[in-house]
């Protein structure tokens, strides 16, 4: 980018290069499990495929294709007939051939897109491709970060894991779009079966950063081509979560904006993303696509998957589950959000429903049963297979045998905690629904011991009637239904 004055305003274009690591059994080109135990020594899940020793030819994965093509097929993408792949050739010490398998001009997945949604604006992100490659292995930095090791130690058990990089259009003006454009892919990605974001190292991204004048904007957020082939860019690499590339953007959209106010010029560079200290850190010069000798890989023949991809299903996706949620089952959008955030909650969810109100399914899953989880951090995945003692509890409810009360703070709690039944739960801690002789007597003991609070009720203070539902409750250990007992206290004060 040449000199800006400092009083000139600048506008932001990034975009991203995500690679997302595909949940398959075995690695993209030879038969090494990509699943690492917990004893795992380094350098031990490898074979001469992915350590690229001589004579070992690469046979391409089918499920790594089949991935791929549900992923184009879920961003709408274009899936050609004919796909290749290539060797794009640089050295690193993680890449043991000093070649990458790639996909170059012939990518399995073009001009596709992403909508989100931005502090309530609906955007359409284009998706340039999305492409199969292999993964590098990992680099341990002993004794500081890429910048300050003492040394660094090399381990290939991760090369060879098949991932799919996916290119977006330069279409974000802030971090913010990025990280909500993170999550949505995300999310998608995990409907489709392809992803676990569990994994170490599982989606990692990489960013361009480039500045503009603000003045070649348009009002629909359009850039001149000109202008951002003028504009120098920046690469951050290294970015492995939603809220590490909002950070790690926004602390380097700052840091170009301070070099261009004190009038030195951006540099066309690659930087690291140092999220220990929050900082980005210059690595090398940006290469250019030149710089990576592509050429064709001539131990895989060409791919062709445009008629296989009609035969490959995906399921609902996010969007349009919130949607059918809203028009089937009545609920509220928000509602609506919280049982798609992920597939295993959406399937508990219509599962309750087909057995009680969705209302009532809803409001047990959405804000009880997610709100313990979240506390306790853990997922729906930890308790799926628990749904019928989950639908017991809120049998327990619906048919008057336990208050809802009782079952949110003690029954759901001790099923957490403690691995018990509903059943169990209540048995042990006396909590079924008290009768109503026990009731109508604590209403008149509370009266009776609270006279206090009778006169106060009588006064117009409402907040006495609060006191002496408490009351009861307390007698009753919990078990009376606290609207019952409110309605038995006024009977019984307007005598």
């Amino acid at each position: 980018m040449s000199t800006q004055t400092a009083e000139e305003e600048l506008a932001v274009v990034i975009g991203l290069e995500v690679h997302v690591q595909l949940e398959t059994d075995t690695k993209i080109f030879c038969g090494c499990s990509t699943e690492p135990s917990e004893d795992e020594a380094p350098n031990t899940r490898t074979c001469p495929v992915c350590l690229g020793l001589p004579g070992a030819l690469p046979v391409l994965n089918e499920g790594a294709v089949e991935a791929a093509v549900k992923i184009g097929k879920a961003l709408e993408a274009d899936v050609p007939e004919t796909t290749t792949f290539h060797r794009k050739n640089y050295y690193y010490p993680d890449l043991p051939k000093n070649f990458q398998i790639t996909q170059y001009d012939a990518p399995i997945c073009q001009d596709g897109s992403l909508e989100v949604s931005v502090e309530g604006d609906r955007r359409e992100i284009g998706i340039t491709r999305a492409h199969l490659e292999e993964d590098p292995g990992s680099l341990q930095h002993a004794g500081g970060s890429i910048d300050t090791a003492d040394y660094t130690l090399v381990d290939y058990n991760r090369a060879g894991t098949p991932l799919v990089e996916i290119v977006t259009e330069p279409d974000f003006r802030s971090p913010a779009e990025t990280r909500a454009f993170l999550a949505k892919l995300e999310e998608v990605l995990e409907y489709l079966g392809v992803f676990d974001a569990t994994r170490d190292g599982s989606l990692r991204v990489d960013a361009n950063i480039s500045l503009v004048p603000g003045e070649e904007v348009a009002a629909d957020g359009a850039i001149d081509e000109a202008a951002l082939a003028e504009a120098n860019r920046t690469e951050v690499k290294n970015i492995s979560s939603h809220k590490g590339a909002e950070k790690a953007l926004a602390y380097e959209v700052t840091r170009q904006k301070n070099a261009v106010r004190r009038g030195r010029e951006v540099a066309q560079e690659t930087r690291h993303w140092d999220e220990s200290r929050g900082i980005t850190v210059s690595m090398r010069s940006k290469e250019a696509e030149k710089d990576y000798r592509y050429f064709r890989e001539a131990d895989l023949p060409a791919l062709e998957v445009s008629d296989w991809k009609e035969s490959i299903p995906i399921p609902e996706l996010p969007d349009a589950r919130r949607e059918r949620f809203v028009e089937e089952y009545g609920l509220d959008a928000e509602s609506a959000s919280k049982l798609t955030s992920t597939k295993e909650v959406a399937d508990f969810f219509e599962a309750v429903a087909e057995a009680f109100d969705p209302d009532l399914a809803a409001t047990w899953v959405a804000d009880n049963l997610l709100g313990e989880l979240n506390y306790r951090d853990m997922a729906i995945t930890d308790v799926d297979d628990r749904l019928d003692e989950f639908e017991r509890l809120i049998e327990l409810v619906d048919e008057g045998e336990l208050t809802t009360k009782n079952a949110e703070e003690v029954v759901l709690r001790a099923m957490l905690d403690e691995g018990d039944d509903p059943d169990t739960v209540v048995e042990r801690e006396g909590l079924g629904k008290a009768e109503s002789g026990e009731v109508a007597a604590a209403v008149e003991a509370a009266i009776e011991e609270h006279p206090e609070a009778v006169t106060d009720y009588h006064e117009g203070d409402e907040g006495a009637i609060n006191f002496l539902v408490g009351q009861v409750m307390q007698k009753t250990g919990g078990s009376a239904d606290p609207g019952e007992v409110n309605g038995l206290l006024r009977e019984a004060l307007a005598e």
